[in-house]
Parts: structure tokens; sequence; C-alpha cells
């Protein structure tokens, strides 16, 4: 019998490969019993991270409070908590109204993007990217347009490249920052340039800061926000990484720069965010503790803390390593390491991905998963203990040594 039950064709160009085929096959050795070392997501709590313990009391003494539907924009305290850390940055035309909690970011991002796009619409999206970004567009119907971050640029915008890109149908320009997953942090003249060509052509800035503040060294995270006077700037962030509570699923966007000129999309915001009623309640009682709370975070990526020396043990691994380059990550809790095609001419990273887990028990995500057009690289999270980074780069090691003999 056919297939008769088929996805819709709005999916054929929707990609998800960091949950795609190499992780059913790392579930299906698990159930037979194999013991894999998950590298290819950032979920802070696999690795015996905590929420913070006044996060989980707000809202757990909330929870009464918990039970009914709450405002479509979210509770007013959460809001308002986002409103405060904007206007501590500088940022003093946003209020509650301009705040709209999500569950997750992943959420706010597809419905910020419906509410603004039109079919054959396009989007400026960095490469290598976050991909839920491209499938969202795709999902809308418009077209995701990738500006190249190169590896001999350190993964930094090529403005050049960006501003040929930009048309007629142009629609927004997406800022990764930290970038997710090359760990690259974009300098103030980067972004007051990329702020430029969004104002002069008009584009609607969405800038994903769910790593703000995941720096390391002398590295310095520039929020956005303060640098646009001149468009509309949708600043997106949340609770799962910086504060350790993926499962929680609370994140936000909040609007600033030309908000009065932008009252009919926001309004169109709104809208999808009544039809979906209102994001995880509990979670969002989490928001005012931690953003004006101790930033446990700061301790954790500094030397001697957990994500630096895990950091620096991927830095020591590749150092050993007679196969593998890395542009060293400034922020987030990644790396994007490549492998060197003038001793491993032949390598494909989908290829090496996943002879490494079925070989070695380590799960990695393709460096192509992340809408670049070379093959040669891959991603690995930082989130595991220095000893478990360090076993991990021995049995990369092992594989390497095989493909290149």
């Amino acid at each position: 019998m056919s297939d008769r039950f088929q996805s819709s064709d709005s999916l054929r160009d929707v990609r998800y490969e960091i949950r795609g085929q190499l992780a059913q096959r790392a579930h299906q050795m698990e159930r037979q019993g194999y013991e894999i070392i998950s590298m290819n997501i950032g979920n802070p709590g696999l690795f015996d991270f905590r929420t913070p313990e006044t996060m989980r009391m707000a809202m757990i003494e909330n929870l009464p409070s918990s039970e009914a539907y709450c405002h479509q924009k979210g509770i007013f305290p959460a809001r308002e908590a986002v409103v405060m850390q904007q206007q501590e940055r500088g940022v003093m035309n946003v209020t509650a109204e301009h705040v709209f909690i999500g569950n997750g970011v992943s959420e706010l991002i597809d419905l910020t993007l419906r509410a603004l796009l039109n079919a054959g619409d396009e989007v400026l999206i960095p490469s290598p990217d976050y991909p839920l970004w491209t499938a969202a567009v795709t999902l809308n119907g418009a077209r995701a347009v990738h500006y190249p971050c190169p590896p001999d640029k350190l993964f930094q915008p090529d403005l050049d490249a960006l501003e040929g890109m930009i048309t007629d149908r142009t629609r927004a320009l997406v800022i990764i920052n930290p970038n997710n997953p090359t760990g690259a942090v974009y300098s103030r003249e980067v972004l007051e340039a990329m702020v430029a060509l969004a104002e002069r052509h008009d584009l609607v800035v969405f800038s994903d800061e769910i790593y703000d503040g995941m720096v390391y060294d002398d590295a310095e995270f520039i929020p956005i926000a303060p640098l646009v006077r001149n468009t509309l700037c949708g600043t997106f962030s949340g609770l799962s990484k910086v504060y350790r509570a993926c499962g929680f699923r609370v994140g936000w966007v909040a609007f600033s720069g030309t908000n009065e000129l932008a009252k009919d999309y926001l309004h169109g915001l709104d809208l999808l965010a009544s039809l979906r009623l209102c994001s995880n309640v509990p979670g969002q009682w989490g928001v005012q503790t931690a953003l004006g709370g101790y930033q446990s975070l700061k301790k954790l990526v500094r030397p001697r803390g957990r994500l630096y020396e895990s950091r620096q043990a991927v830095i020591r691994g590749v150092e050993a390593s007679e196969y593998l380059t890395l542009v060293v990550p400034g922020g987030s809790m990644y790396a994007f390491v490549g492998a060197d095609t003038n001793k491993l001419p032949g390598f494909d990273d989908q290829e090496f991905a996943m002879e490494l887990l079925e070989t070695q028990h380590v799960l990695v995500a393709p460096g192509s998963s992340f809408n670049v057009d070379y093959r040669n690289y891959f991603r690995i999270t930082i989130l595991p203990e220095a000893k478990v980074i360090d076993d991990v780069f021995r049995r990369m090691e092992k594989v390497l040594q095989g493909a290149g003999h």
C-alpha cells in the first residue's frame, strides 16, 4: 500500500540535523546498552549543571498563582524584569508592552517571523547559523539568504558580502551574538556596521542573544539594542543557557528602536501570542529572580570555572591533534572544530560523525547541519567536564588517524 499520509510540502526544505539521523542512531545505541557521550546539543541539565536555587524557589513559591492562563505576553513581573535589564543597558523606549514571553526563544523566533513575513520575502541569516532560524523563515513562506561568516575571517560577518545580498525583498537581518555554532563574539565596530546597513535599508534587526554574558578571556558581549535608533530591533534571550534552565521553556523578545512605527506589526505579534493562549506560567516566575539576582554564570566562565576549563580542554585537544584546527571560541557553549583538508583531503563531516558514533560512541553535530557549503567542520558543546572532553579528543584522534592513513 502506498503512503497515504504524507507530510506537508512546507517541510520539504526544512532541516534540523542536530536532532536528526545521527541523534536517532545514538538513541538506538543507548537502548542497546551503549554509553554515548552526547556532544551535539547545548543542554546544561544533562551535564549536571543546576538551575540557580533562587529561581527554583521562586517557581515553587508561585505555583498557586500558576494554574490559570496568564496574559498572552507573559506575567508582568517577568516582562518588567526584562524592561529593567534593557534600561540598565541604556535602552529607554521599552515598556512591558514591548516584551513577549514565549516557550523558549525557539517559539518566539517562529512567531516574530510569522507576524512579519509574506511569501517571497527574504531574511538575512548568518552562515554558519543556528538552523532553527533558517527553518522558521522557510516554514513561513520566505527565503533564507545566508551571509558568510567564514573561517578565514575568524567567523566574523563578511560585511561587504552582506551588503551585496540586500534586495528589495529583504525584510530582516538576523544577528546571533555570541554565535552558535562558532562561538564568535562580535566587536562593537562590526555590530555598528551591521546596524547601519539595517537602518539604511529599513530592515528589522533580530538579535539572538541567548548566550549574552557567556564570554571568555578578553571577549566582550555588546548588546545590540542600544546601537539601534532608526529601525525596529527585537532582542531575544531566555533562561535556557545563561541560567541553565532549558526545561523551564522560558524565553523573551524585547522590541526597541522605532516601536512607534511598528504598531501594526506588534499588534500582529500580539494576535499570534493570543492564539497560543500563553507560554508556560510556572517557569516565568524565575525571570525576575534570574535577571535581578546573583549572576552565577560569571564564576563559570572565569579561569578555574567549569565552562572555562572545559573550553581549555577543547583548545588542548585540538592543539594536540595532527588533523584538527580551531578558531578559539570567544563565547557561547560550543566550539566549531575544523579538519585540515590538506591532511584529510577526503574528509566528510557526516561520514566522520557517523564513524565516531559507531566506533567511539561519541555524538557530534556535522558542520553542514548549520547551513554552510563546506563539509570539514563539526560542532561540539563544551558542557562536559574537562576530563570527559580530554577523553573525547583521544577517541576522535583514533578515527582521524584511520582516515589519514
